[in-house]
């Protein structure tokens, strides 16, 4: 099956020049699994932007589907570039539509007189004997085939739960060959919306719109390491939830926090 690393290197090839396609094995329904798309994206985006700039902030518009198997190509805008910040924005295109919009912020590193250390830590351990999130064919996404979810907090989707937050481990099955901001950003999304597990049967679920922070500095991971992931319904109601997540990597540091507006239709 084509890999993460293989469909990134694709990525950064094409650039705003060509169109690129994914497999099915990527898919989400009828659609490319949203944070690849979103880490595709990215990717190019990544391109234009000096080494110096690190991503702090990232902001995504999933405007339409993303059909797999079909080409699809790569927009790229710099909105402003100034001393220490560049803000830039980047779009999927297919068929002449836009189908997603992605809005970046990077910044350099800064001499500053402030400074919060933040010392939460994942609310569990690694368990003794995990519990992953399986791949069925035509019940849970495609993309799973290419993802270890070892869920320790919260209950599996469909399963009529009264709870609406989860956790656990998370991780690739084909390690990269090194972990960049790519990788995480489609790693994060991996997990489904919490909303599932009070379900009694499966039912269409979507990303809308997705946040993410990213906390600066931290320490080098491995590309073969596990990340934590802790993920909280803050409100639902008509059809549409909001969630927020915190991202921890293997020494426990506090890397990412993720919020995401999802559509459920039952």
């Amino acid at each position: 099956m084509t890999t993460i690393d293989e469909l990134l290197n694709q990525a950064h090839d094409c650039g705003t020049d060509g169109q690129m396609s994914v497999p099915d094995s990527w898919g989400q329904g009828r659609t490319l699994f949203g944070g690849l798309s979103a880490a595709l994206a990215y990717r190019v985006l990544r391109n234009r932007i000096a080494d110096d700039r690190v991503l702090r902030n990232l902001s995504v518009s999933f405007v339409g589907p993303i059909a797999t198997g079909q080409p699809f190509g790569f927009e790229v805008e710099i909105l402003r570039e100034g001393k220490n910040v560049t803000q830039a924005l980047a779009r999927i295109t297919q068929d002449g539509q836009v189908a997603q919009v992605l809005l970046a912020s990077f910044g350099v590193a800064r001499d500053s007189s402030t400074g919060v250390v933040n010392d939460q830590k994942p609310p569990f351990d690694w368990p003794e004997k995990p519990t992953f999130l399986p791949f069925i064919p035509k019940v849970t996404p495609q993309f799973f085939q290419h993802v270890d979810l070892a869920l320790v907090d919260g209950q599996f989707p469909f399963t009529g739960a009264k709870t609406a937050h989860h956790g656990g481990y998370m991780r690739f099955k084909d390690t990269p060959e090194t972990l960049t901001d790519a990788h995480l950003i489609a790693l994060i999304d991996t997990w489904p919306p919490t909303l599932l597990q009070q379900l009694k049967q499966p039912a269409p679920a979507s990303s809308l719109a997705w946040n993410m922070e990213f906390l600066h500095p931290h320490r080098p991971v491995q590309p073969d390491h596990w990340f934590a992931y802790h993920c909280d319904t803050r409100q639902a109601g008509e059809g549409y939830g909001h969630t927020e997540a915190n991202i921890w990597d293997t020494h426990g540091e506090l890397v990412a926090i993720s919020r995401q507006t999802v559509t459920v239709f039952a």
